[in-house]
C-alpha cells in the first residue's frame, strides 16, 4: 500500500469512530504514522482528504454489488449491507455523516456525497429493473429508503433490522409485479 492509500485507510478509521470535522489533523496522521508534510503532499487540503475517504468508501461498497450477480438482485444489496456492517460495524452511513458535518461548509463534499447518492440509486433501479423488466421509479425510491433507513437503524439497533428492511422490499417487489400482470 503506498503513502497516499496508508493515509486513506487510517483517516477512514478515524472519522468512522470520530466524525470528521471534530477530529483533528494529527489524530487523523497518527494512525498511518505520517507528517503533516507527506500528507499535504498528497492532499491539497484537509477537505480532499475527506473527500478520497468518501470516495474510497463509495467504492468498496460499490465494488461489492459489482462483483454478485445475484439471483435476487434487489434482496442482495440487503445481504451485502448486512456483511458490510458485520465487517465495518453499524454506525450509520458514513457519507450521509460526512453530508451532515459539512453541510454550511463545503459544498464540494455535500455535491459529492450526493452524486455518490445518486450512484447507488441508479444502482437500485437498475436492480429493480432486472427484476421486473421494467423500470420502476416509485419502488426504486421505496427501496433506497428501505436501506438508508436500515443502515441508519442498525447503529441503534441490531444489524438483523437489514433484514427486516430485505423483506418489506421484497413484498413491495411483489406488489410491484402483481400490478405489472
Amino acid at each position: 500500500m503506498d503513502k497516499r492509500d496508508s493515509i486513506i485507510e487510517a483517516a477512514s478509521k478515524i472519522f468512522e469512530a470520530n466524525g470528521f470535522r471534530g477530529t483533528g489533523v494529527d489524530a487523523v496522521l497518527a494512525p498511518s504514522g505520517v507528517s503533516t508534510r507527506t500528507l499535504y503532499k498528497h492532499f491539497s487540503s484537509r477537505g480532499e482528504l475527506v473527500q478520497a475517504v468518501l470516495e474510497k468508501r463509495h467504492r468498496q461498497f460499490m465494488q461489492r454489488l459489482e462483483d454478485t450477480e445475484p439471483d435476487d438482485p434487489v434482496g442482495d444489496i440487503f445481504d451485502q449491507l448486512e456483511q458490510w456492517l458485520d465487517e465495518h460495524g453499524a454506525r450509520g452511513c458514513m457519507l450521509l455523516r460526512a453530508r451532515s458535518e459539512y453541510a454550511g461548509a463545503s459544498p464540494e463534499i455535500v455535491a459529492l456525497v450526493r452524486r455518490q447518492k445518486q450512484e447507488f440509486e441508479r444502482e437500485i433501479a437498475r436492480r429493480i429493473a432486472l427484476s421486473l423488466g421494467q423500470e420502476n421509479p416509485s419502488l426504486t425510491m421505496q427501496v433506497w429508503l428501505l436501506f438508508e433507513g436500515a443502515t441508519a437503524a442498525a447503529s441503534v439497533s441490531e444489524n438483523a433490522v437489514v433484514r427486516q428492511a430485505k423483506q418489506a422490499a421484497k413484498a413491495l417487489l411483489a406488489m410491484a409485479r402483481g400490478q405489472a400482470k
